[in-house]
């Protein structure tokens, strides 16, 4: 079954057939939204609400770009939850790891497909 949460189409369409901008563009996208999401985490425990809300935001568009609607939308739940400012911990926690396993499983397809590129380009 395809990654219902993994679409390439707008990232391959703004590429314009460059296997090196893709290469280039989930290099990024590999190295930043590991860092955003252990920033959020730390947020989290620190009930930092500004923070994760903050870092839970920059994170919506990279996963808009590579067209994860799933992960945007609980991305999206969790920025709201901080910003409201006492969220329910408990929810925002429980949502939060919800969302880094899905992102998780799509970081480790990205490498594949970064690889993939790589490997077609030799």
């Amino acid at each position: 079954m395809p990654n219902s949460d993994l679409n390439l189409s707008f990232l391959h369409e703004i590429a314009d057939g460059s296997d090196e901008f893709v290469i280039e563009s989930i290099d990024m996208f590999l190295t930043h939204t590991p860092e955003l999401l252990k920033t959020i985490d730390g947020a989290i425990a620190n009930r930092d609400w500004v923070v994760v809300a903050s870092a839970a935001h920059k994170l919506k568009s990279n996963l808009g770009f590579f067209g994860m609607p799933v992960s945007l939308g609980m991305i999206l739940e969790i920025e709201l939850m901080a910003k409201s400012g006492a969220p329910d911990i408990e929810a925002l926690t429980s949502k939060f790891n919800e969302v880094k396993g899905l992102i998780s499983a799509n970081l480790i397809s990205l490498m594949k497909i970064r690889e993939e590129k790589k490997a077609g380009l030799q």
